[in-house]
């Protein structure tokens, strides 16, 4: 959801460099493709995610909910040549669309994919992240900030995506709206932990960036 009216979202993404080409096919097959396309990070926050990474530095990245690729190959885009991004899915199904575009982008050094279970699997990466980009199932995002943030050195960030959910966590959520809870529940941490400091950014449906302290 853009929370913006459509004529500034559109003035915003002309004034944003363009994605590549790889990105641009890549855009279209998810929507030609794939169910829920509107799961794509898209062009204005993939533009903002490879910025993020440009700027932080990270050598080593960790990104819940692969989904087709998108968001991995712009934060690629960002790294340096030895940098590489761990990414994680569940969906088994997306594994082919995702290794082409990888391929077609040169990317497959630098992008790492797992499928399966992402709770099981983040133990068994022997890593130290610099950032990590939460975009998976929003009831376990609370499991994977508890089980990231205390082997994340100072200094280093998560993003996490969908944290305003069309609006749904600034109001009561209904009874049968686990969603909407885990991601009241998730932002509501995030602000009373004092070991980090954050900022929610309303670009699309809510970024939250945290820094740890």
């Amino acid at each position: 959801m853009d929370f913006l009216p459509e004529h500034i979202s559109s003035y915003s993404e002309n004034h944003t460099t363009e994605e590549s080409d790889v990105l641009k096919k890549l855009n279209r097959a998810t929507h030609i493709e794939v169910l829920q396309p509107r799961m794509l990070s898209g062009h204005l926050q993939g533009r903002l995610l490879k910025m993020i990474v440009q700027m932080i530095r990270p050598s080593k990245i960790l990104e819940i909910g692969t989904y087709t690729g998108y968001s991995a190959i712009c934060m690629a885009e960002g790294l340096d040549k030895n940098g590489i991004i761990h990414t994680i899915d569940i969906n088994e199904e997306l594994e082919a669309i995702t290794n082409r575009f990888i391929m077609e982008a040169g990317l497959e050094n630098q992008i790492k994919q797992y499928v399966g279970d992402a709770v099981e699997i983040i133990p068994t990466i022997n890593e130290q992240f610099d950032l990590v980009f939460m975009d998976a199932d929003k009831e376990n995002y609370l499991m994977y900030y508890d089980l990231l943030i205390d082997k994340l050195n100072s200094g280093s960030y998560i993003l996490a995506d969908n944290v305003l959910w069309s609006g749904k966590v600034t109001e009561e959520a209904k009874p049968n709206d686990k969603e909407t809870k885990h991601l009241q529940a998730f932002n509501q941490r995030i602000q009373e932990d004092d070991r980090v400091e954050n900022i929610l950014l309303p670009v699309r449906d809510g970024l939250f960036l945290i820094r740890v302290k």
